[in-house]
């Protein structure tokens, strides 16, 4: 696509909604900074299926419903339901409290097909202190119990942060023998509420290398996909160093994010958040608002936002991801770069390559 042309630009693989902002914990790093009560302008039933309509038109593939913690939304089965019987694959991001083997069986019902359950840490002190709340781990350990007893598909999300380096592998070995079908590593980005409570939590490019660079290693013997959103540069190492793991084809890695795209944020066949309230973002890291589905068609905001446009432009990449040999198939983390330097365009401080 040249830049400019912005009518023939492909849709995303995958659309985020993040259906409400109230949330039963308050979790140091929350990206939507929920909270007990929830915002008061989130949208409507009616308004949230228009949005599953336009993304039905739009023939996305993909629609995870997140939060805060969606599980508390009186009307979320009702709007899975919906999404699900249009056709979208639904998946649900969730903190597990609320998942018990009735819940799960709801799911399924209403055509859930994969949940996301986040665990913090290898033990109950470690995920415990940073959910804010005595007894979330036994709780979410549970929920992935009732998932796999319904037959419902499930994987565990943690968060990388210096707290929990030397609990990887542990957590790791949680979530394969738990019965999860995927262990999603997330690289710690300070946006939302991390930015005030999490800043001593970062990785250092060094720390972040080490990490990644055992994480690809373990691929190799471990039976379930590991995958490490917010890094680009984990796919690089898969590739460079040839990873083949022993358990599934090596073209299933390509499901693992930005393997061999890059930054997936506003990018075509990549990601885009919506939040409580309508508005448009990039990616639930890089907080740019683009528009508001109130006021404007998803389809619209996507094909006409000349932010979007100026994102999509690797080559306005600048500093060293700019001039990296890796620019169109990495382009750093454009949340990183500019939740730190206030330049969704600048290096992504965060890769070693540039250190």
């Amino acid at each position: 696509m040249e830049r400019g042309d912005i009518r023939q630009v492909p849709p995303p693989f995958l659309v985020s909604y993040c259906i409400t902002t109230r949330c039963n914990l308050r979790c140091k790093h929350c990206y939507s900074e929920a909270t007990e009560v929830g915002a008061s302008d989130e949208l409507s039933t009616e308004e949230s299926m228009r949005l599953v309509d336009d993304l039905v038109s739009w023939g996305i593939s993909m629609l995870v419903f997140d939060g805060g913690e969606p599980l508390l939304r009186q009307d979320f089965l009702e709007i899975i339901a919906y999404a699900s019987g249009k056709g979208i694959v639904t998946g649900v991001g969730s903190n597990g409290l609320l998942i018990d083997q009735s819940m799960s069986r709801r799911m399924v019902a209403a055509g859930v097909q994969s949940v996301a359950i986040s665990i913090d840490g290898a033990d109950a002190a470690t995920h415990d202190s940073f959910r804010g709340q005595r007894g979330a781990f036994h709780q979410a350990m549970e929920g992935a119990s009732a998932c796999k007893a319904a037959g419902l598909p499930f994987q565990f999300n943690m968060v990388i942060r210096k707290g929990t380096i030397s609990q990887i592998p542990d957590m790791l070995r949680l979530a394969v023998e738990n019965g999860a079908g995927a262990a999603e590593f997330f690289d710690l980005v300070a946006a939302g509420r991390a930015k005030q409570q999490c800043q001593d939590e970062l990785l250092e490019p060094a720390e972040r290398q080490t990490i990644l660079e055992w994480l690809a290693q373990a691929q190799v013997d471990c039976p379930i996909l590991i995958r490490v959103p917010a890094c680009p540069m984990y796919p690089l190492i898969l590739t460079t160093r040839k990873i083949q793991p022993k358990h599934f084809p090596p073209d299933v890695m390509r499901r693992i994010p930005y393997y061999a795209r890059g930054c997936a944020a506003g990018m075509p066949f990549g990601y885009i958040t919506v939040l409580a309230n309508g508005e448009v973002n990039p990616c639930m890291l890089l907080q740019v608002n683009l528009g508001n589905v109130r006021q404007q068609s998803i389809i619209d905001i996507w094909q006409k936002s000349s932010l979007l446009e100026t994102l999509r432009s690797r080559d306005l990449l600048k500093g060293e991801c700019g001039k990296c040999d890796y620019r169109d198939i990495c382009a750093g983390c454009r949340g990183r770069a500019y939740v730190e330097t206030g330049d969704m365009l600048a290096a992504d401080p965060g890769c070693w390559f540039i250190s």
